[in-house]
């Protein structure tokens, strides 16, 4: 088989990027370099050079704040952003999905449409149907946002219904968006040390970060973070049904804090490898972040790395070493509202 130019410098350069090639190049080594344990033994070192001396309050946009369970410090943050979920009448969209209906799939909406049964309204005058497509539309125009998401959830005939649950988000306030991310002392049975929450206000992105000084706040800054939610909430993750959200309803019960997460939830990462699997090499938050968005973190601290990181911060009395962590939470919470406008965007 042979090749022209053209495929010979797209093999060249692929190759290249791998670190294990005969000629890698200076990026690849360069990465190569970020995910080694010296490296972030080294940057530890010169971040606590940096910020020998400095107090939590010296933190940009940090402040003490109070609340029922005591004192706590937050990091706010505020960005202009261009974040437009475009109204596309999915509750017209919804009466065309017969689907929706108990007892009919992929096979016997199409037999109903070749009827000429082409939506639920019009399945007011079938003989079999009539009554459950009744009470449907009935029932329809008082659903929560979480009741959609859950009716959405139990028909999962085909990736456009898949994708329903993304075009469906046009049905709640932007607002009620909760982007969220925590970062813990490990995988379980271990406080959480940081929780950060951005939310839309206008054409700004508002990012809110409480942050465990020490071992005995951390059901402040749960509290803190309850105080954002409400019932019309919509938790946004990467990963969060699985880790984040369990996480926190779990240290609320060690901690005896009444919550109530049971709320609406769009976990990105499920619809990233839904979406663009065939798209990206994998479909980790900030490989998206680079190859969708521009986003190259500088001296970003991986997770496995934040437990190391914070026992210093303690055990030396320097913030050096949690500043980057804040960061990379912060980083993560903002690039949640671009990866769902993104998302929106691509199933309409």
């Amino acid at each position: 088989m042979m090749y022209n130019e053209e495929q010979e410098n797209y093999y060249q350069r692929m190759l290249s990027n791998s670190i294990s090639s005969m000629y890698p190049s200076e990026e690849a080594k360069k990465r190569a370099r970020r995910k080694s344990p010296l490296y972030f033994d080294d940057l530890k070192e010169k971040l606590l050079v940096k910020y020998g001396g400095k107090k939590v309050t010296d933190i940009k946009n940090s402040e003490i704040i109070s609340t029922d369970y005591g004192e706590t410090l937050k990091i706010t943050t505020k960005e202009k952003i261009n974040f437009n979920i475009v109204d596309n009448d999915f509750k017209n969209q919804m009466n065309h999905n017969l689907k929706l209906l108990p007892k009919i799939g992929i096979k016997k909406e199409q037999n109903l449409k070749n009827q000429g049964y082409d939506t639920i309204e019009s399945l007011k005058k079938h003989d079999t149907y009539c009554n459950v497509a009744s009470k449907f539309l009935d029932s329809i125009e008082d659903m929560s946002f979480q009741d959609v998401m859950n009716l959405l959830d139990r028909n999962k005939y085909s990736r456009k219904c898949r994708d329903n649950l993304i075009k469906c988000v046009s049905l709640t306030d932007c607002e009620n968006f909760k982007f969220m991310d925590i970062e813990t002392k490990g995988l379980s049975n271990v406080p959480v040390i940081l929780i950060g929450v951005a939310e839309i206000k206008n054409d700004n992105i508002i990012t809110s970060q409480y942050f465990l000084r020490d071992y005995g706040e951390e059901p402040v800054i749960l509290e803190a973070y309850l105080s954002h939610l409400d019932e019309d909430s919509v938790h946004v993750t990467f990963n969060g049904k699985s880790f984040d959200v369990p996480f926190i309803n779990n240290r609320c019960i060690y901690n005896r804090i009444n919550a109530n997460l049971d709320l609406a939830h769009i976990d990105l990462m499920y619809f990233a490898k839904n979406l663009w699997k065939d798209e990206l090499p994998n479909c980790k938050l900030q490989t998206i972040e680079r190859e969708f968005f521009g986003i190259e973190r500088e001296d970003d601290v991986p997770g496995q790395y934040i437990p190391g990181y914070y026992d210093t911060y303690l055990s030396k009395n320097n913030i050096g070493p949690i500043v980057p962590i804040i960061e990379h939470n912060r980083q993560d919470i903002v690039s949640l509202a671009s990866f769902l406008e993104k998302m929106y965007k691509d199933v309409n």
